[in-house]
């Protein structure tokens, strides 16, 4: 018998502070940083984007998620025997103990299912869920909670223009469990350090203060070049493993990084623009939950529909990025 690894609930969240590009231009404009709705919308396709309140953390905003995939699912917290967080603002400083390791206790689950992060940046719900298809195939996990949650406000600079009107915050969630039934149909990952310094936080943690920088640092031109060129070829790389072909593809649900390169990227395969789950206007790049977010919200106003085949691609600091193609 095949085992694979299938999809069975979704979930999202997102904090309630909503921030408009006019609420940010006029935040920036107090600090003689001038900016406009139409400058942000015009590079990136973002109109709003959301901001946790100061007493949430990434695991606040992932065990909120993770209810909903939950019960979506039918499945209790006990019965998950696997959780993996993906984020690059975990719960702490020195990322232990892991964010993870929270979530399972916020979402009270006792029963000895193991719980790790993965840190890929954006790429890292990918990532995560490559992780979790080899553990259920491998028969050594039944059901695993996936989750992406992101807290970027926090680490954000309000002095860069080129950077902080980008970035929001959110969760998104899967649960995955072991099936016959095809599911995850092929998965790619890729890194190549050589471009680690074109998207990173360049801080260090010595003797109790941060040496360097705490905020996020982004070559935006670099960035943008390697992201169209890599995405199209690890869809293809992807489609390629699992015998099909883009046509056959009912969605592509991308990181939500810029809707410049999400329309390149559906352009180079060949998609039309209305089979591409788009949530970057009003959600910003949430990171690691970028994904998961749109794909939830993809799932629960049914546009994607049991049996659709969908493609979820990122990319992300490292430089990472990765692939998954999954049948619903």
């Amino acid at each position: 018998m095949t085992l694979y690894s299938k999809i069975i609930g979704t979930g999202s969240y997102l904090p309630a502070k909503r921030v408009s590009n006019g609420d940010l231009t006029e935040q920036l404009a107090a600090k003689g940083i001038e900016t406009s709705d139409e400058w942000i919308v015009s590079r990136s396709g973002i109109s709003n984007r959301h901001y946790a309140a100061p007493d949430e953390l990434s695991s606040d905003l992932a065990v909120a998620a993770a209810r909903k995939a939950l019960e979506m699912a039918g499945k209790h917290p006990e019965e998950i025997d696997l959780v993996i967080v993906a984020s690059s603002t975990p719960d702490f400083h020195g990322s232990f103990p892991s964010t993870a390791c929270i979530v399972q206790r916020k979402l009270g689950m006792h029963n000895n299912s193991a719980a790790f992060d993965v840190q890929a940046v954006c790429s890292g719900f990918v990532y995560a869920v490559s992780v979790a298809d080899a553990f259920i195939k491998s028969g050594a996990h039944k059901n695993v909670l996936v989750i992406g949650a992101e807290v970027f406000s926090r680490i954000l600079d309000f002095n860069d223009r080129t950077t902080c009107v980008l970035f929001g915050d959110g969760a998104g969630a899967i649960v995955l469990t072991a099936s016959e039934e095809p599911g995850i149909l092929a998965c790619k990952l890729h890194a190549d350090g050589r471009y680690s310094d074109i998207l990173s936080v360049p801080g260090t943690l010595a003797g109790g203060a941060i040496a360097g920088s705490a905020f996020l640092y982004m070559d935006g031109p670099a960035v943008f070049k390697l992201a169209v060129t890599v995405l199209e070829q690890v869809a293809n790389e992807v489609l390629e493993h699992a015998h099909m072909t883009a046509g056959q593809l009912d969605w592509l649900v991308p990181h939500q990084a810029n809707i410049r390169i999400m329309k390149s990227t559906a352009k180079k395969l060949g998609l039309p623009l209305d089979k591409m789950v788009v949530t970057v206007d009003q959600h910003g790049n949430t990171s690691a939950a970028s994904i998961p977010l749109a794909l939830d919200i993809a799932m629960r106003d049914g546009r994607i529909k049991a049996g659709d085949n969908v493609m979820m691609e990122g990319v992300g600091g490292g430089f990472t990025w990765g692939a998954v193609l999954v049948r619903m």
